[in-house]
């Protein structure tokens, strides 16, 4: 995943996944760059995915919000 992609939009992800997945929260989703790892594991457990699963589906949204910006 491209964290530069990622950082740039990760406000409106935040969100984004939040409805997806209800029980996530703030802390849950706190992005901190170089500590993405950290992050996504913490993901996996709450949400019982494989990080695959979670950064596939990061990675579609940000192709949809970035598609809306252009």
């Amino acid at each position: 995943m491209d964290n530069s992609r990622l950082k740039g939009v990760w406000e409106q992800l935040k969100g984004k996944a939040k409805q997806e997945w209800g029980e996530l929260t703030d802390d849950d989703l706190k992005y901190e760059e170089g500590r993405e790892d950290e992050m996504f594991g913490k993901l996996q457990s709450k949400l019982g995915k494989t990080k695959d699963e979670i950064a596939n589906w990061f990675e579609k949204q940000m192709d949809k919000l970035e598609n809306k910006l252009e």
